[in-house]
């Protein structure tokens, strides 16, 4: 199957807030669902996916919440789809080749006539090798600071007093 769950989208939209250089540190998962407008449950269960993969790190106490746990620069969109998602493969070949009519077509000493290595398994795994290689590329810091060319200084400034209170 082709898609992401939405658990990355989010842990990537909240993952900004945690980066932001104008907003406090540490946050809860209550006001993270809260200003977002989703279910605190199913964020709580991703942040401790990301938790898990050393991505942000609880505070315990009254004021307890997460923070994130490296730099920004080096939380990389792939390692949250790892840590969301776990090691999956969006493609996977079901090697239809053994069921192909010729398949039975051979003797003891020959290969059948269409044994090839799939090619359309080998074009999936670079497309997906690619797609990889790009998130890579694409970090929590490159993220905000785009943001913060592109959104208002207006919007900037309530999402700050939002969550610092």
């Amino acid at each position: 199957n082709m898609h992401y769950s939405v658990g990355v989208e989010y842990a990537l939209h909240c993952l900004i807030y945690l980066a932001t250089p104008s907003v406090k540190p540490v946050l809860t998962v209550k006001e993270l669902a809260e200003f977002q407008g989703i279910s605190e449950t199913y964020l709580s269960k991703i942040f401790t996916k990301l938790s898990k993969n050393g991505i942000v790190k609880a505070t315990p106490g009254v004021t307890g919440g997460y923070q994130l746990k490296q730099d920004p620069a080096v939380i990389t969109f792939w390692d949250v789809v790892q840590a969301v998602e776990g090691e999956k493969q969006i493609f996977r070949c079901k090697n239809i080749i053994g069921t192909c009519a010729l398949h039975d077509k051979k003797t003891e000493a020959e290969e059948c006539p269409g044994k090839v290595d799939c090619l359309i398994n080998d074009v999936m795994l670079d497309a997906e090798k690619q797609m990889e290689l790009y998130l890579k590329e694409k970090n929590l810091k490159w993220l905000t600071e785009k943001l913060e060319k592109k959104l208002t200084k207006e919007y900037q400034d309530l999402t700050a007093d939002w969550f610092n209170g």
